[in-house]
């Protein structure tokens, strides 16, 4: 099962069983737009490229964390 099939699968279950959503960031080699675009459709929430910036990697974890915002989203 590759990145896209697990986000897939994810979503499925979170349909199925009403559970909330859980946030999926994907970090890959893959930097091009049509990769980026295929990861959102897959139902992931971000997109990291690899290299990966610590700074960065920092600012979009907390971005989707409840410990940044206080709220789940």
């Amino acid at each position: 099962m590759n990145g896209y099939q697990a986000a897939e699968k994810i979503r499925q279950w979170e349909r199925e069983t009403g559970t909330a959503h859980l946030p999926i960031v994907a970090l890959t080699a893959n930097a091009f737009e049509d990769n980026r675009q295929r990861c959102f459709a897959a139902g992931m929430d971000d997109f990291l490229a690899k290299p990966v910036n610590m700074n960065l990697l920092a600012v979009t974890l907390n971005k989707w964390t409840d410990r940044h915002s206080g709220s789940s989203r």
